[in-house]
């Protein structure tokens, strides 16, 4: 059996929901050191975008997952959230802010650390953890938060009429949830986003086993 699962096993369930394993057995200062760096990683991944043709790529999904990981679920979902607000007043380029994408995040961090706090029992399960993660994040925080935030109240708000409306044209007279979702994700190509931070996931996470603060061992 693995340390992970070790302590996994004997750490009660409410601290599991407040720190990973990672930091439940760290002191005070240890633990505000550990969510000090991961909440500056968020607002640095919440500064920078690239954008390739229509698709707009950022690492806000592979450093919110992370803090999940790292630090766990609630106090992960409040560094992702701080990051978000810091990062927007930094890089708002004009643009309102969007409180349901904050909310997707810190939910995605949320999400992930209670994923990563189950006590499977076999190697590889960081792998199936991770595939969890990734399936949950984008259909319950992706889909579920962000781009239902962003159809039914920021459209509503900040989308000009005759633009919505020449879109419903084109489709038939309709702009439905779901023809945003097929817009969103596969026009302006916020799928490959996400697929490119769950692979960097998948590549960074694991490696974590030999990185000597954190020591996760995780298998």
């Amino acid at each position: 059996m693995s340390h992970f699962t070790q302590n996994t096993a004997v750490t009660p369930y409410w601290k599991r929901v407040l720190f990973s394993d990672v930091l439940v057995n760290k002191s005070v200062a240890g633990r505000i050191a550990c969510m000090g760096v991961v909440a500056a990683l968020c607002i640095v991944t919440n500064m920078f975008e690239i954008k390739f043709a229509s698709v707009q790529f950022s690492l806000t999904v592979f450093s919110s997952v992370l803090a999940g990981i790292i630090i766990g679920p609630l106090f992960g979902f409040c560094a992702v959230f701080l990051g978000d607000a810091v990062g927007y007043l930094y890089n708002s380029m004009g643009y309102p802010y969007y409180w349901w994408v904050a909310l997707s995040v810190a939910a995605s961090a949320f999400v992930s650390g209670l994923i990563m706090g189950l006590p499977f029992r076999f190697k590889g399960a960081v792998y199936v953890k991770l595939a969890l993660i990734s399936i949950l994040t984008l259909l319950v925080c992706s889909v579920g938060i962000n781009t239902t935030g962003m159809y039914y109240i920021g459209l509503n708000i900040y989308f000009p009429n005759n633009v919505k409306q020449a879109i419903a044209e084109k489709f038939g007279g309709e702009f439905s949830f779901w023809i945003y979702c097929a817009i969103r994700y596969f026009i302006l190509g916020q799928i490959y986003n996400n697929i490119v931070n769950y692979a960097l996931l998948f590549a960074v996470v694991p490696l974590l086993n030999a990185v000597k603060p954190f020591k996760l061992r995780i298998k």
